[in-house]
């Protein structure tokens, strides 16, 4: 790995780490934490790469473990094996799949969402304020469904304890409301942050559209 990428990798770590033990990477919403850590996440894969992203994505999922086991809320036995899973008295190993995997994937798949959308808005003048925006939004999509429609599939009847639900239109309305609220928060807002903070990120690691035209 180049001194700059490992550079840039061990800065975005450290960002990851420090928000995810501070109250700024989760944030309590009652049932469930809100997060802002897909960020940094996203906006490394576009510049290092998918491999370092699902690297960083990977550290991701560790913290999500750690702090729903430390400090648990009613849906944690999702995130974490630790957690009793509602109704029962232990925990799933389920859990760590919840956990890991699609925040694996949240790394993995915003370089490759910038390409192809790039590649497909941009005609004579390249830019990519565009594409770094709807990277931004599509990929916390991606990765707000993941987790909750993996909750709902996985932990169907602690999940419904969890909301009070009492059917399964009701869970379905649940995930929907998760999704279209803070999902919707936290897809707008990475897609914001992306679109200010890759271009210069870009440039200084040498992996603009100009410095690496192989690449699009």
């Amino acid at each position: 790995m180049k001194i700059k990428d490992f550079t840039l990798t061990a800065i975005f770590l450290s960002i990851i780490l420090l928000s995810a033990f501070t109250p700024f990477g989760y944030i309590h919403l009652g049932v469930i934490k809100a997060t802002i850590i897909h960020i940094p996440i996203i906006i490394a894969s576009i510049i290092l790469g998918p491999r370092i992203g699902a690297f960083l994505g990977l550290v991701f999922g560790f913290t999500s473990i750690a702090i729903n086991t430390i400090s648990p809320t009613l849906l944690s036995f999702a995130f974490s094996p630790a957690i009793p899973v509602l109704g029962t008295g232990q925990g799933s190993f389920w859990a760590l799949f919840i956990a890991i995997v699609p925040r694996i994937i949240l790394g993995f798949i915003p370089y490759y969402i910038f390409k192809a959308v790039h590649k497909a808005i941009t005609k004579k003048k390249p830019n990519q304020k565009p594409a770094l925006f709807l990277t931004g939004l599509l990929t916390t999509f991606i990765h707000t469904f993941l987790v909750m429609g993996s909750i709902s599939f996985l932990f169907r009847d602690a999940y419904a304890q969890a909301i009070n639900a009492g059917s399964t239109s009701a869970i379905y309305k649940a995930v929907l409301t998760v999704f279209f609220t803070n999902g919707l928060a936290e897809a707008v807002l990475a897609a914001i942050v992306t679109t200010a903070v890759v271009p210069p990120l870009l440039k200084v690691s040498k992996k603009g559209l100009s410095n690496d035209k192989k690449n699009y």
